[in-house]
């Protein structure tokens, strides 16, 4: 008898823990759809508003290059003590202003010269494919005469020049327009904490906003400094590389370099590669172009496998399939603007989640290794 009471009491208490577990799914599916729907129409937001916020981020992040440059001036003894926070600011402003406006004329001068100088480096390329053709025994199959006479027949030069010219154009325009963002967003920054505290009665509430925005700009700030001056210093030893071998327009495919490795795990193979090209047509042997390959590599590993980590450590923490989706999700979004800018904006959404209870496992999922601090705590 009493063997029978307990199986049934079982029993009864698995059809209980059954229904708990149907109700915790009816809870569950409809904010899973429901957030399904969000991040899709978040994205087919971001998708269709691409050429309005994508300026406006990119301010934005401008802005916190500038901030992050700006304390790092005044951690520096020589000049905490001899200028002011709004000199450092104003002194901060110059300079990124001035590598940016560098980089956008570098990049416009050369991109036409490279335009102008195709013709060249297509005969360079086809006199290698013919030697190496005749090397192993196919200089009479195909027709390399034939082959050559029809590339040189598909490339239109006048096109490429205009379309170089357009490109250029709409480059610099978008860095105007990034640098006027970036200036209104500093220019609001004295009022903002203000405006902060006008948004709630809540002391507790507007204290975990403002710690919040704290932690985005500590977060945010120092990687793009860090990362920046990584990239400036990766950038200088690319350049001395390819001056020393020879490669024409080292200046841009330093810049290019650079740029590039703001974007996580592919930015340093592309920024090699696309110089690489040209070095084939310049050097020709085997071994120079294998020293040059090595000599470029070498720094790439330098800097990102040793410097980079020991300067940086794990300041974003975000766990590295995290930023691979990230950086293909931002990709596909806004194009090479999007991968270069998906780090600082993943970033940005694990701080924002990690304060809210019903994000913050979320926040949880995309960090490192799972510490986060305690919503609404101080950090």
């Amino acid at each position: 008898m009493r063997t029978r009471l307990l199986a049934t009491r079982r029993a009864m208490l698995a059809l209980r823990g059954g229904g708990g577990a149907d109700a915790m799914i009816k809870d569950w599916f409809p904010q899973l759809v429901y957030g399904v729907a969000l991040a899709l129409m978040i994205g087919w937001v971001l998708l269709i508003g691409r050429p309005v916020i994508l300026p406006v981020v990119a301010g934005l992040i401008v802005a916190y290059v500038i901030l992050g440059l700006a304390e790092l001036f005044g951690r520096l003894p020589g000049l905490r003590e001899r200028l002011p926070a709004s000199l450092r600011y104003a002194l901060a402003v110059l300079v990124i202003g001035g590598t940016l406006a560098a980089i956008v004329w570098l990049v416009i001068t050369n991109v036409t010269h490279i335009a102008t100088t195709l013709p060249r480096y297509q005969e360079q390329f086809l006199a290698i494919i013919q030697a190496l053709a005749e090397r192993f025994g196919f200089e009479a199959e195909p027709d390399w005469q034939a082959i050559r006479s029809d590339i040189l027949s598909r490339i239109d030069i006048r096109r490429a020049i205009g379309v170089t010219v357009a490109t250029a154009s709409s480059i610099t325009a978008t860095f105007i327009v990034v640098v006027i963002y970036a200036g209104f967003i500093l220019s609001e920054k004295d009022s903002f904490g203000h405006k902060i505290a006008l948004l709630s009665h809540e002391p507790a509430r507007v204290a975990q906003i403002q710690q919040v925005i704290s932690d985005i700009n500590s977060s945010i700030g120092a990687y793009l400094v860090m990362k920046t001056l990584i990239n400036i210093a990766l950038g200088v030893g690319s350049y001395a590389i390819m001056w020393w071998f020879g490669i024409p327009f080292a200046g841009f495919w330093a810049i290019l370099i650079g740029l590039f490795n703001y974007i996580p795990y592919i930015g340093g193979f592309i920024g090699v590669g696309l110089p690489t090209f040209l070095a084939v047509a310049e050097l020709g042997g085997f071994w120079p172009l294998a020293s040059f390959l090595m000599a470029m590599i070498a720094i790439q590993v330098l800097l990102g496998n040793f410097i980079e980590p020991y300067v940086m450590g794990s300041s974003m923490n975000l766990s590295p399939l995290v930023i691979l989706i990230s950086l293909v999700a931002w990709a596909a979004l806004w194009g090479i603007a999007g991968a270069i800018l998906s780090v600082p904006i993943t970033a940005m959404m694990v701080i924002i989640f990690a304060e809210f209870p019903g994000t913050r496992p979320l926040a949880i999922l995309m960090s490192k290794d799972g510490q986060l601090a305690k919503a609404g705590a101080p950090r």
